[in-house]
């Protein structure tokens, strides 16, 4: 095959994979490690190129296909693997102390996140509940509120999309002191139920919560980015879903739980602001 047909083939195939990512043009360029500009020139530049090495690279790596099938040497575009490491583990912190589930919101932006917290939302917790979930490490507070301060960012960003989903039992059992809360004053569990319901109003209409009742449905701790990626969350590790089917298929039981919400985005922040601490 000439180059150039080589490159007009490139070109439709990373024109596809655009369109499958459901991504601006922005975030998918930040995606592969390029600026918007030399993605344009991919995309639409006069005459049809080739990206650099490192980008194919980029490319194939996102967004598991083969650099064979980027360049037209090859029908099979990888798919096929991909079933076989559907599911990895990644470790919660990286070297720098950071999540990965916040190295995954920032490579996201531009597409909609649904989440499910473990207990309460992450980018909604007040120094004092910090303290109390880390009461043995000042420097796990700090990290602690590093990440809430991260999140709350990024949920602020002008693109922010999201939908989080719970049952309205997690906030009755923190209202009441009961499970893991035991032993965590009823003041100090007040205020962060009223900063909850401030948020989520500030927030509000980009950040979106619904309740259901988790004696009916269950919802496993789980972050979805778009379609691209999918992070359930397991204590020390996540597991890290790239399978487009399976992410689509916990896409649609999220859904059912939104469906199935007995308290709408639209009534959360005052069903939370209803809640007192006893």
């Amino acid at each position: 095959m000439r180059k150039r047909e080589s490159s007009a083939l490139f070109r439709q195939r990373l024109m596809h994979l655009l369109a499958q990512s459901g991504l601006t043009q922005s975030a998918f360029a930040g995606a592969i490690g390029i600026d918007r500009s030399a993605l344009s020139q991919l995309l639409s530049g006069p005459d049809p190129r080739l990206p650099r090495a490192e980008t194919l690279l980029a490319i194939s790596g996102q967004f598991q296909v083969s650099t064979d099938w980027l360049l037209g040497l090859s029908e099979d575009s990888g798919a096929t693997t991909q079933s076989f490491d559907a599911v990895e583990t990644e470790a919660a912190l990286d070297e720098e102390s950071r999540t990965a589930m916040e190295r995954w919101h920032e490579e996201a932006t531009g597409q909609k996140i649904r989440y499910v917290p473990a207990l309460l939302p992450d980018l909604m917790r007040t120094p004092e509940i910090i303290s109390f979930q880390a009461r043995s490490s000042d420097q796990e507070k700090r990290r602690l509120h590093a990440q809430t301060q991260r999140r709350l960012r990024l949920s602020r960003a002008p693109e922010a999309d999201i939908e989080m989903c719970m049952p309205f039992q997690s906030f009755e059992i923190f209202a009441a002191g009961c499970g893991v809360w035991k032993g965590l004053a009823a003041p100090i569990r007040q205020r962060q139920i009223d900063h909850i319901a401030r948020t989520v109003d500030e927030l509000y209409p980009a950040f979106r919560m619904y309740l259901f009742d988790g004696r009916a449905r269950f919802a496993p701790p789980m972050t979805l980015f778009g379609y691209t990626r999918a992070a359930v969350y397991a204590g020390d590790v996540y597991l890290l879903i790239r399978s487009k089917n399976l992410i689509r298929e916990l896409a649609q039981g999220f859904d059912g739980h939104i469906r199935a919400a007995g308290i709408h985005a639209h009534e959360a922040a005052q069903w939370v602001r209803d809640l007192r601490a006893i």
